[in-house]
């Protein structure tokens, strides 16, 4: 796989989670990880989360799955929303 590929991948869908990309590419989560590293070194892509806390308090989420990837592209004027927040309760 290339970067170009990612590059693509996350051009047509304008964000998508770590899992979805390791999944789509059939590849290691860290593997993609490193990967997308570079697109946002080049100021392409921005990683974010689910939520501030989603994978860190209650354990339950995946953490591939909270992390999500948006593509930067200068042809939107608003952000992309977010998934639903994670719908475990933190105890």
């Amino acid at each position: 796989m290339i970067l170009s590929d990612i590059r693509d991948y996350l051009q047509h869908r304008g964000q998508s989670t770590l899992a979805d990309i390791a999944l789509h590419f059939d590849i290691e989560p860290d593997a993609a990880r490193g990967m997308l590293d570079i697109w946002i070194k080049k100021g392409k892509l921005q990683r974010r989360s689910a939520t501030g806390s989603c994978g860190t308090s209650c354990s339950q989420c995946d953490t591939a799955a909270t992390e999500i990837y948006v593509w930067k592209s200068s042809s939107l004027s608003v952000e992309l929303p977010l998934p639903a927040d994670c719908s475990h309760s933190s105890n």
